[in-house]
C-alpha cells in the first residue's frame, strides 16, 4: 500500500524512457481530482522534456491499473458542476496526453474501468497482462464516458466493435482485447512490466527523429474527424449531467435497486 503522502503519480527515468505509475493502489488508483491534478504536471512537462523518448504508463499494486473516476455514490456526493468541470479537465489533459512528441505505451497490469480505459486509449499503443480486463460502466449508469473513450475506440477496435463495448458496458478479458486490437500483445502476469520495459528499450534506441516523426504523421491523418467528435463528445457530456436518467442512477443506487431510464 502506497503511503498517503507519497505522490498520486510517480515518475522515474531510466535512460531515454519515463516510467509514469498511478500511484494510489489503496483505492485502485482510482481517477479522483488528487490524480488528475497529479497527472496534469506530468504531462506539461513531457510536452518539453527532450531526453524522453518512450514514455511507459502503469498503475501500481498490481490487481488495478485505474478503476476509472465515478460509480453513483461517489457522483451523487458531488455537485453537478463539479462532476463535470472534473470531467472537462480530464479530457483536455488526455487530449494533452495524445499529442506529447514521445511514443507512449500503456501497461495495463491489471482491471481497468471507465477513465482508466480512456487514459490508456490516449496512450499510442496498449501491452496488457492476462489477468486484465476493460470495460466501460457509464450506460448502466446513464452516462456516456467523458475522457474521450467514444472518440478513440472506433479507430482502435472499429466502430461496431466500439458500439458493442459502449453500449453493453460488458467485461472484457485478455484474450478479448488482443484479438480484436485494443492490445498489441498478453503477457503473463508476474513479467508483464519486465516485457513491456524490454519494448520500450528497443524503441529508445531508435532514431528520436524518426520515431517522434512517425507519430506525428499518423496522428495528423487521424486528427481532423478526432478533433470533431471530441467536441461532440464534451457537448454532449456537459449536458448530461442534468438529465432525469443520470439523476435515477444515483437513487437507484441509494435504494438498491436497478435503474428505470426514461431517455430524458
Amino acid at each position: 500500500m502506497a503511503d498517503a503522502k507519497s505522490p498520486a503519480v510517480l515518475v522515474e527515468r531510466e535512460d531515454k524512457i519515463l516510467v509514469i505509475t498511478l500511484n494510489r493502489p489503496e483505492n485502485h488508483n482510482l481517477w479522483n481530482r488528487e490524480m488528475l491534478l497529479a497527472f496534469e504536471s506530468v504531462v506539461d512537462a513531457l510536452h518539453k522534456d527532450e531526453d524522453a523518448h518512450v514514455v511507459v504508463l502503469k498503475g501500481s499494486g498490481g490487481e488495478y491499473f485505474s478503476w476509472g473516476a465515478f460509480d453513483p455514490a461517489i457522483r451523487g456526493a458531488m455537485d453537478k458542476n463539479e462532476v463535470v468541470e472534473m470531467v472537462l479537465r480530464g479530457s483536455r489533459l488526455r487530449d494533452s496526453l495524445e499529442v506529447v512528441p514521445q511514443l507512449t505505451i500503456c501497461a495495463i497490469n491489471g482491471k481497468a474501468r471507465g477513465n482508466g480505459v480512456e487514459l490508456a486509449l490516449a496512450c499510442d499503443m496498449r501491452f496488457i497482462s492476462d489477468r486484465s480486463t476493460i470495460e466501460f460502466p457509464e450506460a448502466d449508469m446513464g452516462g456516456i464516458p467523458g475522457g474521450g473513450g467514444p472518440a478513440r475506440l472506433p479507430a482502435v477496435v472499429g466502430h461496431a466493435r466500439a458500439l458493442d463495448l459502449l453500449c453493453s458496458g460488458r467485461l472484457v478479458g485478455a484474450e478479448e482485447m488482443v484479438r480484436i486490437g485494443f492490445a498489441l500483445a498478453a503477457f503473463p502476469h508476474d513479467r508483464m512490466i519486465d516485457e513491456v520495459m524490454s519494448y520500450a528499450r528497443i524503441v529508445a534506441s531508435k532514431g528520436p527523429i524518426a520515431v517522434r516523426g512517425a507519430k506525428k504523421i499518423s496522428f495528423t491523418r487521424m486528427a481532423p474527424g478526432l478533433r470533431e467528435a471530441r467536441h461532440v463528445s464534451d457537448q454532449l457530456r456537459s449536458k448530461l449531467e442534468w438529465t432525469h436518467d443520470v439523476d435515477e442512477a444515483i437513487r437507484a443506487h441509494k435504494e438498491g435497486r436497478k435503474p428505470r431510464f426514461t431517455g430524458r
